[in-house]
């Protein structure tokens, strides 16, 4: 197993090893240009989809966006993620479809050692993050290693998410903690189709 493989299976990896410094490049250089344009730039989705292989042609991300490897985000269908959010995937990313994300959000899956020794060399943990489809979160909010947020939820801006959240919930807070059960529609194909009408 090597250290890319290492980091992706929450194990200790090295953020030295040439594969990941390779891959941190290629993901830095990609953002730079991608800094540089809008949305509305022909050659914007390309850069996007060379940063995030597979991203489906429905889902977007506004500039400014930081993230490590690009390749560790995993987006559903008509995903919208706004401006000025980092999403450190050295641990999968996943966010399923509807699901919209606020500007300045962050997701982080890297967790450093505990042991103070162990923090000043080069190797690190990193956790996966997953969050539901149809879900809203809020602007300004804080993700931390290995929560899982599930279906159709709401995350309040300007919350920090420490512990899973279950699906039809309402959270808010630093911690973020469960405000109130949501009721979700009969069928949320029914409820699209009313607004549409």
């Amino acid at each position: 197993m090597n250290e890319m493989e290492k980091m992706r299976n929450g194990l200790l990896a090295d953020m030295n090893a040439p594969e990941i410094q390779d891959s941190f490049r290629h993901c830095k250089r990609l953002l730079a240009q991608m800094r540089t344009r809008s949305t509305y730039d022909n050659d914007y989705r390309s850069l996007l989809e060379e940063l995030i292989p597979d991203i489906p042609p429905s889902s977007i991300i506004c500039p400014p966006f930081h993230c490590d490897h690009g390749h560790g985000i995993r987006l559903g269908e008509h995903v919208f993620v706004n401006a000025n959010c980092t999403f450190l995937d050295g641990g999968l990313i996943t966010i399923g479809a509807h699901t919209l994300v606020g500007p300045s959000v962050q997701i982080y899956t890297p967790h450093h050692p505990i042991d103070p020794a162990e923090r000043r060399t080069s190797k690190e943990y990193s956790y996966p993050v997953s969050i539901g489809q149809d879900c809203w979160i809020g602007g300004n909010v804080t993700i931390c290693p290995g929560v899982t947020i599930g279906d159709r939820c709401i995350i309040a801006a300007g919350s920090v998410v420490v512990h899973d959240i279950p699906s039809d919930c309402m959270a808010a807070g630093n911690p973020a903690v469960i405000k109130k059960k949501l009721s979700p529609p009969d069928s949320l194909t029914d409820a699209t189709d009313s607004m549409k009408s």
